[in-house]
């Protein structure tokens, strides 16, 4: 895809619920335009449009009519795969707010350009055909056999797969991923083992690295000033860590 091509890359991220605030979008939207050097147009589906940067657009999350077990579960982005979604057509490149973008997003466009599907490798399960939907680009209307598996039984996926990334990537069977240095998880590339993290601060990412996800806890901002939050206390003797303050230079 050429620089100078005028048409816009769409970059969509999804926002419901009270644990993520509208700075996260913000600071999404500020990291993709960094680090990209085409049109852009980046969308946020909501049930809150309050303080989001005007350049932002906004649709509307499809009303909830799942039972209240899915309100908070990533489950519920199935919507994404219907056959249509708001007025966005072609190829879409999905982020999760919990992310920095260190990197080119156009190499996240360019790669395997004719995948109807892509996605990041899942780091706790390396080998396994498990996509992490953290980050992946598809085309609307192209896997539509997700939505429908999900929506003919919501509550039987729920129980027969732990989340809804291990569904979609059970679901379509095979699929394209990302390389597996473009895409890496905070808690897995850059935190240093136990007992090394009670001294040393989390490691900045690696020239090659183009997305660090915060799946789980911490996020972006507990991570900056050194917090992991843990309600069992077992646990809390490991999940410690220093500041991350280069964070600060990147989530902005």
């Amino acid at each position: 895809m050429s620089s100078s091509n005028a048409q816009p890359q769409t970059v969509i991220c999804l926002k419901w619920g009270v644990r993520y605030g509208p700075e996260y979008v913000n600071k999404l939207y500020s990291m993709v335009a960094r680090h990209t050097k085409r049109p852009l147009r980046f969308v946020c589906i909501t049930d809150d449009v309050s303080g989001l940067d005007p350049r932002v657009e906004t649709r509307p999350m499809p009303e909830f009519d799942l039972p209240e077990t899915f309100r908070f579960k990533g489950f519920r982005r199935m919507f994404l795969f219907k056959e249509t979604l708001h007025d966005l057509t072609g190829p879409v490149l999905h982020l999760d707010v919990d992310l920095l973008v260190t990197g080119s997003i156009d190499d996240l466009f360019d790669y395997k350009p004719d995948a109807k599907y892509i996605v990041a490798e899942n780091w706790t399960q390396p080998g396994q055909g498990i996509g992490n939907m953290s980050v992946f680009r598809y085309h609307i209307g192209s896997q539509t056999k997700i939505w429908e598996r999900f929506r003919a039984d919501p509550l039987g996926m729920l129980k027969e797969y732990n989340n809804s990334q291990t569904f979609c990537s059970r679901t379509l069977g095979t699929f394209e991923m990302y390389p597996l240095e473009w895409c890496i998880g905070f808690k897995q590339s850059l935190i240093p083992a136990w007992p090394l993290r009670y001294f040393v601060s989390p490691y900045p990412p690696p020239a090659t690295a183009k997305i660090v996800a915060f799946t789980g806890k911490p996020d972006q901002d507990e991570a900056l000033v050194g917090r992991w939050p843990e309600p069992k206390w077992r646990k809390r003797f490991y999940k410690r860590i220093r500041p991350a303050r280069w964070i600060a230079d990147v989530w902005k």
